[in-house]
This record gives structure tokens, sequence and C-alpha cells, in this order.
């Protein structure tokens, strides 16, 4: 009998789409030659170009497949089967509205690595996105449902359910962060909640702007968090003092780490441990974009200090964790993709220390990267007619 999965199975075994926007649109492969980073080591990639997309935002692979889920800011998102040389799209449906401007609209997704190839039929899928409130106000959001595809063409998303929010919803449409990141053993879901350009608020715990909050998988609040006896928010958050975190991700030992924007100069990555109090708008390697200076990070001994800083900056977009087979010289790197630096910055990790050992100049604004299923490297651009890359390792 046919069943949702034996239909999402189809969606993607059908004759190749016709993409319907110019936004989509599918561009051929074009192979670009290994180049060489800041450090002198010789980068083994070649790049290929797999259509353009309207404001991407976020990428994930479907676990256990080779499909890969691409946001875009306006609020829409699109699913690249990437298996063939010739990449076909399918849109998506049953998506949250959201307050596109700014840095708002979709943002994060993210699907449980246990629900791989064999669990089709159920695929949850986690969104992160801008949410209009009362008056001229907005924030975070994260919601969750079941992603179904029926048709060739066309995927939605059911029993759609919103279940966390930023508190207090603000003015402004900056600094939501909202990057979503899973414990290892899936029990704990893990969200960036900048600080939305409002500074104060990042010490003041009893909002949830500018922390790390840590909840079950349905939202609600989790156990051991290190304040479970105070009213909500207070008793989601995880840390706090953060800025405006635009990469979230654990290691391969278990550990938290987050990447953030600092103002001029001063973007971070951070060790994330539970309580720590990272310090922001109290102390930065930056300064504020009016040139005042902010007391350095070694003037407070009681805060916590990044790992690795940046002044100037690298605008980072996101990060990940190298673990693949395609690039052996990278495992267990950070791979971070560069914003105003429109690169990659590959960094070295040894533990819990980082050092920078390559930057590879890319000559756009790069928003997101993702592992794909054979090790390759994918990268979107940001922006209107962002391409979506794959570096593989050159032949």
């Amino acid at each position: 009998m046919t069943n949702a999965k034996t239909l999402l199975l189809a969606a993607f075994s059908l004759p190749l789409l016709t993409a319907a926007s110019c936004s989509g649109g599918m561009g051929g492969d074009s192979a670009a030659p290994a180049s060489t980073g800041s450090a002198g080591d010789t980068v083994p990639y070649t790049i290929s170009e797999h259509g353009t997309y309207d404001e991407p935002w976020a990428i994930a692979f479907i676990p256990g497949t080779d499909l890969a889920f691409i946001t875009e800011l306006p609020g829409t998102a699109r699913i690249v089967d990437t298996s063939g040389e010739n990449p076909r799209l399918v849109t998506v449906s049953g998506l949250p509205d959201v307050d596109y401007g700014g840095q708002g609209g979709l943002g994060d997704v993210a699907f449980l690595p246990s629900e791989s190839a064999d669990r089709l039929d159920t695929r949850t899928i986690y969104l992160s996105f801008a949410e209009a409130g009362s008056g001229d106000t907005r924030g975070a959001a994260v919601g969750r449902g079941t992603l179904k595809c029926y048709v060739a063409d066309e995927c939605t998303i059911e029993d759609w359910q919103v279940i966390w929010r930023q508190a207090p919803k603000v003015t402004g449409r900056g600094h939501y962060s909202h990057r979503i990141a899973f414990s290892p053993d899936e029990r704990y879901m893990f969200i960036a909640s900048g600080e939305r350009q409002k500074k104060d608020p990042a010490q003041d715990n009893t909002n949830n702007l500018g922390t790390i909050v840590r909840l079950n998988l349905d939202g609600t609040p989790a156990a051991g968090n290190p304040y479970p006896r105070l009213p909500a928010p207070t008793n989601q958050i995880w840390s706090y003092g953060h800025r405006n975190i635009l990469g979230l991700q654990f290691d391969d030992a278990g550990r938290l780490w987050d990447l953030e924007h600092g103002p001029a100069g001063g973007d971070e990555l951070n060790l994330v441990e539970a309580g720590n109090n990272y310090g922001w708008p109290l102390v930065s390697n930056g300064d504020n974009y009016n040139g005042s200076p902010i007391p350095d990070n070694d003037t407070r001994p009681d805060l916590v200090k990044p790992v690795i800083g940046w002044t100037p900056v690298i605008a980072p977009g996101d990060f990940i964790f190298y673990s693949g087979d395609a690039f052996p010289a990278w495992r267990g790197d950070a791979l971070i993709v560069g914003l105003k630096t429109e690169a990659l910055i590959r960094v070295a990790m040894d533990g819990t220390r980082a050092t920078e050992a390559g930057r590879y100049d890319f000559g756009k604004r790069l928003r997101d990267i993702a592992q794909g299923p054979d090790g390759a490297v994918w990268i979107i651009e940001d922006g209107e007619g962002g391409r979506l890359l794959k570096l593989s390792p050159a032949s």
C-alpha cells in the first residue's frame, strides 16, 4: 500500500523538474581550480555551481539523504536533490508567516539526525523565523512540524506549531540570531537568541535576549538549566551575555560552541557552558560603531573570554566542524563562512584551543555552510541570486 514514505521517495525519483522562477533557476556546473589560503596551504577542491536562490539564509541536509533544504529570507524554501549532475528543485509549502525586513525573515532549519532514511514518513522539521508582535515589535521564534512530500514538485509542512519565542518582542529588525542545535543525544534543543541590538538585555536574565536557551524538543525548559526555579523565560537560559550569534554547533567531543558578531571588531568563537556570562555589552575586544571604546575582555576575569577572536571582524555567517572523508586534512577543523570577508575561514582545533589556519577568498558574501553526506562542503552565498556552491576534492 502506498504510504507517505513511498510518496516521498517517489517524489525525488521522477525526471528533472523545470524551475518556475529565476530565483531558483538551475545553473550548469562550473569547476574552479584549487586556490591558496592566507596561510599558504593549497586548497584541494574544485567548485561547482548548483542554482541561485532568493536571499538564501540556511542550508541543512535531510539526514540519510542527498536532499538539501534551503531557507530563503523572504519566507520561502526549496529542497534540492543533489544526487545527480543537474540537481532538481522542489518547493515547500506550509511555512510560517515571517516578518521580512532588515535581518529578519525565515531563518534556520534543523532535522533530527536519528530520523534518517528509514523514517521519511515522519520527518520532523524545525524552523526559526522573525515573527511580528503588537505595534512595531517583533522577535525570533522556533516552530516544528512534519515534512511531507506527496508529489514530485512540492513538499509541505504539516502539524506546524510554534514552540519557542524570544521574550519580549522589541522594535528593530536586527540580531535575531535564532540558530538551532541539538545535543548529540538529541534530548535537548539549543537556540541562539540575539540581543536584538538592545545591548543591556543581554545582562538581564528576566528576559531571554542575548542568551542561549536549552529546551526539550517540545520547546519546554529542560531540567538541569542554571535557573530552574525561576519563572519563564529565565528557566530556559543556559548562558548569557551574548550579542549576535550566527553559529551554534557541537564538536565531536560533545562540546557546544557559538560564533558571534562583535561590534566594530571583536568577533568571537566561544566554548559555551552552563551559567556562564560571555560579557556583552560590558566587555568586548571591539569598539562601539561610533568609535567609543568598550572595556576589553581581559579587564573582567569574572566574565568568559572568547577562545579566539577577530579584529578586524570576519562577520561570520555560520560554521561547521568538519568530520568527513573528502578533505581529511580538514577533519576536526571549524570551517567558517564570512560575510564581510567573502571568504571561507579554516580554524584548526586542538581540544578547546583554536588557531586560524587558512582563509580562502570567494569574492562573494557567504551566508551558510553544510557538510554533505559524501563529505563534500556546500556553501550558499548571501543576498538576491545567492548561488549554491559545492566544494569537491580536486582530482
